[in-house]
């Protein structure tokens, strides 16, 4: 057995799985995941040593590229002087200062360790704000493992979990409080619209992926979103915005500053941490004040706010905010799905691609998808095929065809060349 082999068995007995995540164990595309040893700007080593370009920075937060010399620095400097207080500091204002400045329907802040705490609590702070309780969620969603969420999940819920019924997509999750989770197709107005008539009284709030990133790369059509907000707003609902994945990963102001709308909560993480476990959730100081010790919602969390997390953070901030980052980012992941299809077509298979900002979707199928009905039809075989091919000439994709994929700044155009290089070849073998 390789390396890879032999710690994959040592995990099993002592780690559910072997992961601390599921999708990380391949139980989708087969064969044995990949221990990473270290990584550097666009590439990560495995165990035997062996480079991959990497196409899934972490789940997106490594945007300014692995090891960036200036988050290392940053983050020594913070270590000095003790990784965790229990107490406030100057660089949890300054973050905050920061992100209410760069992303404006947040006027308050509350910072947690991860994106499941952001959206519970922020689900928790809507029901407390208008006293309701029902929530609606889109199918194919994830918004972290929470329990009233895990319900048609996405993410690695479809590679593990029966999402065919309206019921929990995980064992454990008591289908009383499911009852209160309302599940719509994405994209589908007419349902929308169905829904508010009858309950829109009851309705505490919506939340949604802006781009949805956990069944692959869905987008939104702007009709869908326009009619989302006319009618929260009309019913006094909270629409909430899981932008953990899209928040400075598609644009500065994330995919709000898009879209052009301007959401009652939004849920921030991955790379706001800049690689380390942190996020947050925010908005309308009206709502915002409903936290205690003002208000009787309550959220707490000892590490919320470590001060590496933040000095990791503020330091990406800075880096993203840089003139130009977002053009080249957007720029170089345009250009790489325009490669990845060039050399599909030349196979003669069929495949589709889409992307935004720092963020692709590729399809083994005619058209991108617009909704999870739509992914599910998508040919997956190939999918797994073509990981397979990739993975064996050192490209690192997601190994799920439910998964967004991610580039950094520092995938310049040798890397990209790498890759449709190594696509092409594979795509003649499918």
């Amino acid at each position: 057995m390789g390396k890879n082999e032999i710690l994959f068995e040592r995990a099993q007995k002592v780690i559910p799985g072997g992961v601390n995540s599921p999708v990380r164990a391949f139980r989708q595309v087969g064969g044995t995941p990949r221990f990473v040893t270290k990584a550097r700007g666009p590439y990560f080593w495995d165990a035997e040593d062996k480079r991959y370009i990497d196409l899934i920075m972490s789940w997106g937060p490594m945007i300014a590229g692995h090891a960036n010399p200036e988050v290392v620095e940053a983050v020594k400097r913070a270590a000095e002087t003790s990784f965790s207080y229990g107490a406030p500091t100057e660089g949890e204002i300054e973050i905050a200062e920061r992100i209410c400045q760069l992303v404006p329907s947040i006027e308050q802040m509350r910072m947690v360790s991860s994106g499941t705490e952001a959206t519970m609590s922020a689900l928790r702070l809507a029901r407390g704000y208008t006293g309701r309780d029902l929530i609606i969620k889109f199918e194919g969603c994830y918004h972290g493992h929470a329990d009233s969420l895990l319900v048609k999940a996405g993410s690695g819920l479809l590679t593990f979990a029966d999402s065919t019924q309206n019921a929990p997509s995980s064992g454990g999750v008591p289908q009383d409080l499911v009852k209160h989770t309302l599940v719509l197709p994405y994209n589908d107005i007419a349902a929308l619209e169905e829904v508010f008539k009858k309950q829109g009284s009851q309705i505490a709030a919506v939340i949604i992926e802006p781009f949805a990133g956990n069944m692959n790369l869905i987008k939104p059509s702007t009709e869908f979103l326009k009619t989302l907000r006319q009618l929260t707003s009309q019913h006094g609902s909270v629409l909430i915005y899981d932008e953990v994945m899209t928040g400075f990963r598609v644009a500065l102001g994330g995919a709000q500053s898009l879209q052009g709308i301007t959401p009652d909560l939004t849920c921030l993480g991955k790379v706001m941490g800049g690689g380390m476990p942190m996020a947050a959730f925010g908005g309308k100081k009206e709502i915002m004040s409903k936290l205690a010790p003002l208000g009787n919602v309550y959220q707490a969390g000892t590490l919320s706010g470590n001060p590496v997390a933040v000095a990791a953070g503020l330091k990406t901030l800075e880096i993203v905010s840089r003139e130009g980052f977002y053009e080249c980012l957007t720029g170089q992941t345009e250009k790489l799905m325009l490669g990845l299809k060039q050399a599909a077509d030349e196979a003669n298979i069929p495949f589709a691609v889409d992307s935004v900002g720092g963020m692709f979707g590729f399809y083994f199928a005619y058209q991108v998808p617009t909704s999870f009905e739509e992914v599910t039809k998508t040919d997956i075989e190939a999918f797994k095929k073509f990981f397979h091919l990739m993975l064996d000439q050192g490209v690192y994709l997601a190994p799920s065809a439910y998964e967004a994929g991610f580039t950094s700044i520092a995938h310049d155009n040798a890397v990209l060349e790498e890759i449709i290089a190594a696509a092409k070849v594979a795509f003649k073998q499918l």
